[in-house]
């Protein structure tokens, strides 16, 4: 299924604006007014601080041949008690600010239900590529798994759709981060941290793994797909499905379902069945190879089999020496899964 826009809405993203000060959720408003806040008064500390000391430089500056000391002064109580209150002031507020706002920021996922147009995602952060388990939407089952590019539902006012992510790690720290969406949840082995999302701006927004999680760690691109409720339920329906039997491509199915790929890759509907990588089962509805390193074309797919090493090294995918014959014939099978 050819997602209509999707390829103009990524080229647009790349251009965004990324900035936290430009949200589209409510999370993201949050972390942003905060942000503000705290600049605000920070700047204005700043700003008194250095203006006090501008003066006191200019102002009591030594002139030339005076040798003589000016008189210490000791013990002004009321300057004591301005820098000892005002700061336990400022503290107090920025602890009610901040509470606030990770309350507002912090919900607990609640149980699905029908009828409530709620997501349900579990996140699994991986070197060096993202992988999403689609659970439970509007209180139906999915159960189905997909990688790199995640969908979710535009909200509007009249029907909020919150998406509520579970976010665990298959091996190192790593930290899900999509600046406009809201803020930064970790990923971490052994622990299940969670968080939302919702926005009433369809569109792409990316992210980026903001923990360092090893040598690809900056080419660990978050792509969040925002489309309609009919585009992603139609989404949902395609990727659902099992793989196509493609007739032309059955010599490419046979090649590559005599190679280890199978070990870590799964196809739905074929002897393919690994968790290890990302499942391809539709892997050319994806914009992007490589966690968002190339563009998704034949060209491309062929160069990331033949050798991934070269375009995203450290990668755990080895290259197989395949014969160009049986290269064309893999990547001619990879091309059905749509």
């Amino acid at each position: 299924m050819e997602l209509p826009g999707i390829d103009t809405l990524l080229a647009n993203a790349v251009a965004e604006d990324l900035s936290i000060f430009h949200p589209v959720s409510p999370s993201g408003i949050a972390i942003a007014a905060l942000a503000i806040l705290v600049l605000a008064i920070t700047g204005g500390i700043w700003l008194i601080v250095s203006s006090v000391l501008m003066y006191c430089v200019v102002r009591f500056r030594a002139q030339t041949g005076d040798t003589h000391e000016p008189p210490q002064v000791y013990g002004s109580m009321p300057i004591e008690i301005a820098w000892t209150a005002a700061p336990a002031i400022i503290v107090f507020i920025l602890i009610l600010v901040t509470t606030r706002t990770l309350w507002e920021v912090e919900i607990s996922p609640p149980a699905p239900t029908a009828g409530d147009q709620t997501l349900f995602v579990t996140v699994v952060g991986r070197q060096w590529w993202w992988e999403y388990q689609y659970d439970e939407y509007d209180g139906k089952k999915l159960g189905f798994i997909t990688a790199n590019e995640l969908h979710i539902p535009v909200s509007d006012p009249a029907q909020p759709r919150r998406v509520y992510l579970q976010l665990k790690s298959a091996d190192v720290c790593h930290s899900f981060w999509v600046p406009r969406l809201g803020g930064k949840t970790d990923l971490i082995p052994g622990r299940v941290n969670s968080m939302w999302l919702q926005t009433d701006q369809p569109g792409v927004y990316l992210g980026q793994c903001a923990e360092y999680c090893g040598t690809q760690h900056a080419n660990m691109l978050l792509q969040v797909v925002v489309e309609s409720p009919a585009e992603f339920e139609a989404w949902l329906k395609n990727e659902a499905a099992a793989a196509l039997e493609v007739e032309s491509a059955a010599r490419g199915r046979d090649v590559f379902q005599s190679l280890s790929c199978v070990n870590c890759h799964a196809v739905r509907g074929t002897i393919a069945a690994g968790t290890y990588g990302p499942d391809l089962t539709h892997l050319m509805s994806r914009v992007t190879l490589a966690s968002g390193q190339i563009a998704n074309t034949r060209e491309n797919l062929r160069e990331w089999i033949a050798d991934p090493q070269q375009i995203k090294p450290g990668c755990l995918m080895p290259a197989f020496g395949l014969s160009d014959r049986e290269l064309d014939d893999v990547v001619s099978y990879l091309e059905s899964l749509r």
